[in-house]
């Protein structure tokens, strides 16, 4: 019983540091998206 709960503790624990990591304003798919749109805007602004 009690490895079923550290078990379930740890799975958890991964999935609220990976939410974490990767969601809100500071997280990887944010900082990917203002990479992107940095990118982007460089190449708009480069002349031919």
């Amino acid at each position: 019983m009690r490895s079923l709960l550290m078990t379930l503790l740890l799975i958890i624990v991964a999935v609220v540091v990976y939410d974490e990591v990767t969601g809100g304003d500071g997280g990887m798919n944010r900082q990917l998206e203002r990479s992107g749109h940095q990118m982007s805007d460089g190449i708009r602004r480069m002349s031919p």
